[in-house]
């Protein structure tokens, strides 16, 4: 369903409402020696390292209309990386550049964030990467603009999404706002070529301004999950244990518990 617009709100004031995009995003990988396992994860760890998660959330920053004001990046050892982004809406003319002693509270009250955890099993032979990104804006800005971006910059085999508007702002007679934008479903600002590819489940509290939705790949094609090999490199019964395996690992992420094999 296409979102309709409302009305130009005539605000007294700043927007005071909150606007929360809540993701993780999971891609899952079968690596069956250790040697695989431990190549896998220092591949994701290069492909998703602070550089690149900064240069991702400059783009959301981009797409939504915010200015960045502050970066903190870090790589971790083992494994993983986190990138915290301080994010203002409008202009920055006149305003002092922040450095070193600069106070956060006067920034608007927004953010974008991400942090990833690769992991493995070593005897299962399975190995995911999650990714959590949290993009929260306060005025004009909202985080949905971003939302087809921030799934195609990851290889999401599953995405778990919240997105919630907080607070409340006035309008010039006083009457109090808890949304200035109509929704129904997380899926009105997901692109028709991502929806075509997922299998989505909403659990929605709209008296709430709460919307929740769980994205899953439609299909699997075995060569996309094998990291070291090839689908047509193994026996046709050891590729199907494999495609097993994977697809009981995505079943369970999806629906949040364990699922007897």
């Amino acid at each position: 369903m296409k979102p309709t617009s409302n009305p130009k709100l005539k605000l007294l004031g700043f927007n005071n409402l909150t606007k929360s995009l809540s993701f993780n995003i999971y891609d899952i990988c079968y690596a069956r020696t250790k040697a695989d396992q431990q190549e896998y994860v220092e591949y994701i760890d290069e492909q998703y390292n602070a550089e690149r998660l900064t240069e991702i959330l400059t783009n959301v920053a981009d797409m939504i209309g915010a200015h960045v004001l502050n970066v903190a990046r870090q790589d971790y050892d083992p494994q993983g990386a986190s990138v915290t982004m301080l994010i203002s809406e409008g202009h920055l003319d006149g305003m002092k550049t922040p450095g070193k002693d600069s106070v956060v509270g006067h920034l608007d009250k927004s953010h974008i964030t991400v942090h990833t955890y690769p992991e493995n099993h070593p005897d299962a032979g399975i190995s995911t990467f999650r990714a959590d990104i949290d993009v929260s804006t306060c005025g004009k800005i909202s985080p949905l603009k971003a939302l087809n971006y921030l799934i195609k910059s990851f290889e999401s085999d599953i995405v778990v999404l919240d997105y919630r508007v907080r607070g409340f702002t006035r309008n010039v007679r006083g009457m109090k706002h808890f949304i200035d934008h109509n929704i129904d479903s997380a899926q009105n600002f997901i692109a028709r070529d991502i929806k075509d590819k997922y299998d989505m489940v909403d659990v929605n509290v709209y008296q709430e301004n709460i919307f929740h939705t769980k994205m899953k790949l439609k299909e699997l094609d075995l060569d996309t999950y094998l990291f070291g090999e090839g689908a047509s490199e193994l026996p046709p019964r050891e590729a199907k244990r494999i495609r097993g395996r994977v697809d009981h690992e995505i079943m369970e992420i999806f629906y949040g518990k364990n699922i007897q094999a």
